[in-house]
């Protein structure tokens, strides 16, 4: 089997540099890349230059539309029986390809995914961010990992889809969030079977601050309500977590200026994440900055999924009125 990697990009051309690099040192070698630059003022093509005699690289410019037309396009140049979907912030280890054989020659499968993790190299804030996505005191351990609820979903940072069960449905949506769960929510709707990976991970960049990284999980929670939407009963009991703990915490702040005790539990809590990602992360800074990560995951996708509940189940406002900036025209 051959393998085409589609990589949208948006005024990332240190990233493309640094995932274009890991990809040069890739033990399976059967595969192409295709980078799609969606309407970026730093463009990467001076980038992508310098790899052209080092990998089979096409670049294409096209006018913004989002990272799902992006995908589009750039699968409508695809030559490969797989179409691998990367974010531009993620870097490959040597053996992510061939993992990737490997487990299709042992089992077939219409679309896969695998895991993400931090890169030793990633500052602390991006791997606090990184644990506080992945943890099982935050995300219960299910994102990206060996554990899964039921069918397993995959997302874009790290995704392959047979080259025809992609076109046949017509890619990704206009959504601007959540547009990867609905590809995949689609994928499984109309027959087509899904798999981990475990061994085909990726370290993946994520946000570099807290407040960037607030906006992406808030954007989340409002996603989680509009696929739910789109695709009746998809939403599971971990779905509400976030908000059940949002809601906790600003009860408990309520209460505090009459109780001081009634902090305790949120003390406890950070003080949990604060020794486990410390002793995960090999790194007391790490440990302290994932308390303020978590609480920024786990409110900031509250906070969206509140405010989405509130438009499109109370006052039941349709999704482009609800949140005309969450989709592409």
């Amino acid at each position: 089997m051959n393998y085409s990697i589609i990589v949208p990009v948006y005024n990332r051309p240190d990233e493309v540099d640094e995932l274009l690099e890991s990809l040069t040192h890739q033990v399976f070698r059967n595969f192409e890349v295709v980078i799609v630059e969606d309407g970026s003022e730093k463009k990467c093509d001076e980038v992508c230059n310098r790899y052209k005699d080092l990998l089979p690289l096409r670049y294409y410019y096209k006018k913004n539309s989002g990272p799902g037309s992006s995908r589009n396009f750039g699968v409508d140049y695809a030559t490969g029986d797989y179409v691998i979907i990367l974010d531009s912030d993620v870097v490959v280890p040597p053996h992510y390809l061939s993992a990737i054989d490997e487990e299709l020659n042992r089992e077939q499968c219409d679309f896969f995914g695998g895991a993400d993790a931090a890169h030793p190299s990633f500052t602390p804030v991006q791997k606090a961010i990184s644990y506080s996505m992945t943890s099982f005191f935050t995300t219960g351990g299910i994102r990206g990992g060996k554990k899964k609820l039921d069918k397993f979903y995959p997302r874009s940072y790290n995704m392959g889809v047979r080259r025809t069960a992609y076109q046949a449905l017509g890619g990704f949506s206009r959504m601007r969030f959540g547009e990867d769960i609905d590809f995949s929510y689609r994928l499984i709707e109309n027959g087509y079977k899904s798999r981990l990976f475990p061994e085909a991970w990726v370290w993946h960049k994520r946000r570099t601050d807290l407040r960037k990284f607030f906006r992406q999980v808030y954007n989340s929670g409002i996603a989680r309500i509009n696929l739910e939407k789109r695709h009746p009963g998809t939403m599971k009991p971990v779905h509400l977590l976030p908000m059940v703990f949002t809601l906790g915490v600003l009860l408990l702040l309520l209460l505090s200026p009459w109780c001081l005790w009634t902090l305790t539990p949120l003390l406890a809590y950070a003080l949990i994440i604060c020794i486990h990602s410390s002793v995960v992360n090999k790194s007391l800074r790490v440990g302290l900055l994932s308390a303020p990560a978590a609480f920024t995951q786990l409110m900031g996708y509250g906070l969206g999924f509140i405010n989405a509940w509130w438009k499109r189940c109370v006052l039941r406002q349709d999704e482009f009125q609800a949140f005309e900036k969450t989709f592409y025209k």
